[in-house]
């Protein structure tokens, strides 16, 4: 009899966040629609991220290979799924092969994954995959993520040289305990500007994927077009059924 309750919390979570991303987006004069909220299920049984799709929503993110690749097959073809965070070389092909609805890569922090990235796509006969450069705006060592004295150079051999990826935006991931500052924020959005000026790319047509269940809002305040949200929607995780 609990697991009803404990999903209909999450639905009832779901509805609050993404009533406060589109109060966040109206606060600061930015259009509702153009704000994406991804449901970050990682740890989270199949049932319970089916109860959330059933709802309505269709962007959910996992941050472990294994897990989307269990996780894909048992639910329907038009979730769009978000790989979230640093993805080894050696897991590429396992990823774009069980996760044939993959809509993106949000962790392209060096040449040589990007490479893997662009070759699996076209051995596999793939549209082209959209992916987010990340960068580390913390500086700490232990986050994956290009410096941003280097993100403009990755972006370019995104955009030039890997035609089996779209070069789709920036994105960033917080601070040890999951939050940012505002100096994170402007970090990856001066990033973005420096990049679509450099490339000559069309600013607002290009993703600042950064906030978390701790601040999305007011990434969202500050230019935020894609938020991560697990926790609060999904309630905390247990770690122990990572697979």
């Amino acid at each position: 009899m609990a697991a009803p309750a404990v999903e209909g919390v999450a639905v009832t979570a779901l509805r609050s966040v993404l009533l406060r991303a589109r109060q966040a987006a109206e606060r600061s004069g930015r259009d509702p629609g153009r704000v994406k909220v991804v449901a970050v299920s990682k740890t989270k049984p199949v049932s319970l991220i089916r109860q959330v799709y059933d709802a309505g929503h269709r962007r959910f993110g996992e941050n472990y290979v294994q897990e989307i690749v269990n996780k894909a097959p048992q639910l329907p073809e038009d979730v769009e799924w978000h790989f979230v965070g640093h993805l080894q070389s050696n897991k590429v092909k396992s990823l774009l092969a069980g996760v044939p609805n993959l809509a993106m890569v949000e962790g392209v922090d060096n040449e040589k994954i990007a490479n893997h990235l662009d070759r699996a796509v076209s051995s596999l006969g793939r549209n082209p995959l959209k992916v987010l450069v990340q960068v580390n705006t913390s500086g700490e060592a232990s986050k994956s993520g290009i410096d941003p004295s280097g993100c403009l150079q990755l972006a370019k051999h995104v955009q030039l040289h890997c035609p089996n990826l779209v070069f789709s935006g920036l994105m960033t991931i917080g601070m040890p305990d999951y939050t940012s500052t505002p100096k994170n924020f402007k970090t990856l959005s001066d990033c973005r500007t420096e990049v679509c000026k450099a490339l000559a790319l069309q600013e607002e047509q290009y993703e600042l994927s950064m906030g978390m269940s701790g601040d999305f809002e007011q990434a969202i305040e500050m230019g935020s077009t894609s938020v991560r949200v697990g926790s609060t929607i999904f309630g905390p995780r247990d770690y122990s059924k990572k697979k």
